[in-house]
């Protein structure tokens, strides 16, 4: 199959949306197909056997390190040389939207992937009245999709009761290979308590700096179990607020990490902390998992897919009393307070992670890919 993505968010950015990609990307390419990428400027012109289209593209105000592409005379062109079989558009903001015209006006099958929750993220920013319509926007956009994809069962449901039609499951994926327990290591450790003594439990995060994340939410935890100690792993526009919030608690901000060192911190840790409530899947919990790094994330969206509350991780109410902070405490306590029990769960989250390949989950989307094309075919005839 000949496929092109469109998509808002690509390398060199670094978050899940893109590791999906990439990983979706390559096995794509290994199956044999052909793939095209449009996404905004900056990323390399070819990955893994794919063609890299970079359009132009512009800052978002409230959240710089995302870049909205502007589709221009070079799309359309691009897309006639490559005569896809298939248009897969992902997150459709400017760009994409760009991709859902050229599928309609050049009558090519065209896919829609929901990835980030924008409308929860609204409130976040103060900006929550704005909810309903971005609904309407969001649905218009994605009702032009023959199929819409969800990385969640939460996200299928939620998205069906908002009226797009067509949602569909998208398995979620993990590289156990990459991430596993034995790269736990006393020096990355080391690294990720900073200054701070290794006197007891090490908590991490990892993902972005970003106010919808609510990382502020693990100060009362280190608060309340005063021997543990954070490592925050990764960058972004809440980094300075947050460096003001965690200021003298046995916080280090690590910045960005990847690959092996990336691993290595996962394994490193005591357990893993994930307070957003707005995640359509998580995915930084499957890599903790896949590391051998028992988790903690909130009961809300995707997560409750990947956990199951005291068996591979716990879960907390992020709608608790202090904005869900007791229950975050509690979960992180109940997940702390037993080796055995810690050392079962270990067991029992790398076991989870190893049910979910990027093969298979690039297999499961080539059959959606498959039918989508068979049942345009069959439309035009």
């Amino acid at each position: 199959m000949k496929i092109a993505f469109f998509t808002e968010t690509f390398l060199p950015k670094v978050d899940g949306i893109v590791t999906r990609l990439t990983k979706t990307v390559k096995h794509l390419i290994q199956a044999g197909d052909e793939v095209i990428v449009f996404c905004p400027e900056g990323a390399p012109s070819h990955y893994m056997g794919a063609k890299i289209i970079g359009v132009s593209a512009m800052p978002l105000p409230l959240y710089p390190e995302l870049k909205l592409g502007l589709p221009g005379p070079a799309v359309s062109e691009a897309l006639e040389n490559f005569q896809p079989d298939l248009i897969h558009v992902v997150n459709p903001a400017v760009l994409g939207l760009g991709g859902i015209w050229l599928a309609k006006t050049n009558n090519i099958p065209l896919i829609a992937s929901y990835h980030t929750h924008l409308p929860k993220y609204l409130e976040h920013y103060g900006m929550g009245m704005l909810e309903p319509l971005l609904w309407e926007l969001l649905k218009a956009a994605h009702n032009q999709a023959l199929l819409n994809l969800c990385t969640s069962t939460a996200m299928v449901n939620e998205l069906s009761e908002k009226g797009i039609q067509n949602t569909a499951l998208w398995q979620r994926g993990v590289d156990t290979d990459v991430f596993r327990p034995d790269l736990r290591s006393d020096l990355m450790r080391s690294r990720l308590l900073g200054e701070h003594d290794d006197q007891g439990a090490l908590l991490i995060y990892v993902g972005r700096l970003s106010a919808e994340k609510q990382i502020e939410r693990i100060k009362p935890v280190l608060e309340a179990l005063p021997k543990t100690r954070l490592a925050l792993v990764g960058d972004g526009p809440y980094r300075q607020q947050l460096e003001k919030i965690f200021e003298n608690t046995a916080t280090t901000f690590v910045g960005y990490l990847c690959g092996e060192e990336l691993a290595s911190a996962y394994a490193s840790g005591d357990a893993f902390l994930f307070p957003s409530s707005t995640e359509t899947l998580g995915l930084v919990l499957l890599e903790a998992m896949a590391a051998g790094c028992p988790v903690v994330g909130a009961n809300r969206g995707g997560i409750p897919d990947i956990i199951s509350d005291g068996k591979n991780g716990c879960l907390y109410n992020p709608d608790g009393l202090n904005d869900g902070s007791e229950s975050l405490i509690k979960a992180t306590q109940t997940l702390l307070g037993n080796d055995l029990e810690r050392q079962t769960m270990r067991k029992a989250a790398r076991e989870e992670a190893e049910r979910w390949g990027w093969t298979s989950a690039t297999e499961q989307l080539r059959g959606y890919y498959r039918t989508i094309i068979e049942k345009s075919v069959n439309l035009a005839a």
